[in-house]
């Protein structure tokens, strides 16, 4: 059945993918951008495809861009929004980190509160926080991004507990490292206040960490994933994709209960 789709930061990578993906499919989407050129390049994508989209900008930590989000009716809120920027946490420097939360946390949850808030009065509806691997396990030098993907689990499942009762769902989707220049450009971004002759950590170890970004996966996998996910009825609370990062996290996870300090 088709669904009235309502899916914020759809202006770049897996957000905009899934976007037209679910478009193609014949959902009906409401996809908002961070800025108007990505606005511009998304609607145009949408018109060489003849995809009947509703498209515009939405900063979601603009308290006017969020209320434009009153004047929609919608089956499913897909949280995707968010920032990624890399750095050691003993020396990242605090408005950076705070950056993240300001978008990545309490701006999402502002959007949540909205869609929450429409579904309650509907008695039905779903949430759909995209999420991260980060959100349950650890990797050095990524701590920032890590930190607050760690927040959003916790929000998603207490908030999983208390619409319930409402008719809402609530679900998250946590992707493995995928290949949109997500992570390669939050790696760059520590660079700017890092500097080696006053920070004390190692370069040689957070460039070691970057090398792995040279393994990412095909996000045209996740895409997929996502598009059959997000219009579903049922489904897992937790999606994380591909298989093989599902088991890292749970092995991930199995290790903090055997560490030892």
């Amino acid at each position: 059945m088709s669904k009235t789709i309502f899916i914020t930061g759809a202006g770049s990578g897996l957000g905009r993918g899934a976007a037209i993906g679910l478009a193609k499919k014949g959902h009906r989407l409401i996809a908002t951008t961070e800025n108007t050129s990505q606005k511009t390049d998304l609607l145009r994508e949408a018109n060489e495809l003849g995809l009947k989209m509703e498209i515009f900008k939405m900063d979601i930590t603009n308290e006017r861009d969020r209320a434009q989000m009153e004047d929609y009716d919608f089956d499913i809120f897909v949280a995707n929004a968010a920032i990624n920027e890399g750095g050691p946490l003993g020396e990242v420097p605090m408005d950076r980190f705070r950056a993240l939360f300001e978008v990545n946390v309490f701006a999402t949850l502002e959007t949540v509160q909205i869609a929450a808030k429409k579904f309650v009065s509907q008695g039905s509806g779903k949430i759909v926080f995209m999420s991260s691997i980060a959100g349950v396990s650890a990797t050095p030098y990524v701590g920032p991004y890590t930190a607050t993907k760690h927040a959003i689990e916790g929000i998603a499942k207490t908030l999983q507990k208390e619409l319930k009762e409402f008719g809402v769902q609530v679900a998250t989707i946590n992707p493995g490292p995928y290949n949109t220049g997500f992570n390669d450009r939050s790696a760059e971004e520590k660079y700017k206040w890092y500097n080696e002759d006053s920070n004390f950590t190692n370069k040689e170890d957070m460039q070691k960490q970057e090398a792995q970004l040279e393994d990412q996966f095909d996000p045209e996998d996740m895409i997929e994933k996502m598009i059959d996910i997000i219009p579903a009825d049922h489904h897992k609370f937790r999606t994380m994709h591909p298989e093989e990062t599902e088991q890292q996290a749970k092995k991930a996870q199995q290790e903090c209960w055997d560490m030892e300090i």
